[in-house]
């Protein structure tokens, strides 16, 4: 007679108990599937045997429609870099509002944030504004394209760039046509090897600096590097994902690496946590959407369409946290004290003997079911992913919120007691116990 497996028996307790404890989140999926495929409008937010329904949010906490209070450890996959309730944020975002919103028209605020942004990065010499980071990638990818007059792109195993830009376990069938050549990541040989064969028809190379999404995996700098290499010597262009690792420092990871992208996507946290997206680079590049004719090569300006593009509360809300709140110092404070946590969930797995391990950098990390060490997808295919799931539960029980599939991103929010009380968590963390 099979008997069951102790990390499924311990799955089916905690998938019941945190069901017993929350009837009216169960009640309210019950509604949401009727009206919404699945439950809900997101997926990522999506997990047995339902995701829990937040009623408020305040500072570095959740509270549930069943009265359970979480420390936020998920920060909004990197959207919530500055917390729920930043004062001065929310008192530029009223102010706007106080003036009318649905413009239509260009507006100040709009000017600040662009200086703002051009500032902090140094190889963004302009910039326009998206409402996401996808579709910050998604007009990237087109001036590259319509700038080398070539059509391949090169991107990376695991690597995501956004709902129609995913490149994780084989194709996705929502991805937006670019001719696509995926290659493993911090593979610098592959990466040589497919230039060998496709780089007079290579219009960019898009990458993150570290792939959050598949799993915080740091890019190698010197894998960073060859890719920079390799676009100059091919004519192609370099752009920098930045949407969740420009929060390593005030000029992003290419600051930390000393690498200048062509072009750089950001989104998230840059607007305070209102809805942003952004793209920038060097000028002869952004000129192509310039419809100046002194302003821009000889080829017809691009268009770049977006309802909310440069929408009131965004744009002011951005302008105040980049101002007001997201100073070198603070940034810097809650990168060390990421690499704290991160460094000591390690040790703890370690310590334990469980078969886990935590890669990431600064305050973004991501909990693997295998050993390690991890520098691609490879290296997380034979991982067990009912260890994270346990491990997702037993903070939840601790009153503490990550990502299902192990992800963390802190706050500025997040104090050194909140460390060691996620640390003491993870110590008691024992999926094959009774």
């Amino acid at each position: 007679m099979d008997h069951e497996h102790p990390l499924d028996a311990h799955l089916k307790r905690a998938r019941r108990d945190y069901a017993d404890c929350r009837p009216n989140s169960r009640a309210w999926h019950e509604r949401a599937r009727l009206v919404m495929p699945g439950g809900n409008t997101r997926s990522v937010l999506d997990f047995e045997p339902f995701p829990f329904r937040v009623a408020t949010a305040h500072g570095r906490e959740l509270t549930d429609v069943d009265g359970h209070t979480y420390l936020d450890l998920l920060g909004n996959y990197t959207a919530g870099l500055l917390g729920h309730s930043p004062e001065s944020v929310l008192e530029a975002a009223r102010s706007a509002l106080d003036g009318g919103w649905a413009l239509g028209a260009v507006h100040e605020n709009e000017v600040r944030l662009a200086e703002l942004l051009v500032e902090r990065f140094e190889s963004i010499q302009q910039i326009r504004f998206t409402n996401s980071g996808t579709e910050a990638n998604l007009m990237a990818l087109a001036v590259a394209t319509h700038h080398t007059r070539r059509r391949t792109i090169i991107v990376f195993e695991n690597g995501y760039h956004g709902g129609v830009l995913t490149f994780g376990s084989g194709p996705s069938p929502v991805n937006v046509p670019h001719d696509f050549v995926v290659l493993p990541y911090n593979d610098s040989e592959a990466f040589a090897a497919a230039m060998g064969v496709h780089g007079s028809s290579v219009a960019a190379v898009l990458v993150e600096p570290m792939q959050g999404s598949g799993g915080c995996i740091p890019g190698d700098e010197a894998f960073l590097a060859a890719l920079r290499s390799g676009c100059d010597q091919a004519g192609a262009l370099l752009i920098f994902d930045e949407v969740m690792t420009s929060r390593f420092a005030v000029g992003g990871a290419q600051q930390v690496l000393g690498i200048r992208p062509d072009l750089t996507t950001l989104g998230k946290y840059l607007a305070g946590g209102l809805t942003f997206g952004a793209f920038g680079g060097s000028a002869d590049v952004m000129a192509h959407f310039d419809p100046a004719p002194e302003g821009r090569a000889s080829r017809p300006a691009l268009g770049h369409a977006g309802t909310f593009n440069n929408n009131v509360a965004s744009m002011a809300a951005g302008v105040a946290a980049l101002t007001d709140v997201l100073t070198p110092e603070v940034l810097a404070a809650t990168n060390q004290r990421g690499d704290r946590l991160r460094v000591s969930l390690e040790a703890v797995f370690r310590s334990s003997g469980l078969p886990m391990c935590v890669t990431g950098v600064g305050s973004l990390m991501n909990v693997h079911g295998v050993e390690g060490p991890v520098r691609s997808a490879g290296d997380l295919a034979h991982g067990d992913d009912r260890l994270k799931e346990a491990f997702f539960f037993a903070m939840l029980d601790a009153g503490i919120y990550v990502a299902r599939r192990g992800f963390i991103a802190l706050s500025i929010e997040i104090t050194d007691n909140d460390v060691e009380r996620v640390l003491d968590a993870a110590a008691s963390f024992d999926p094959f116990g009774a």
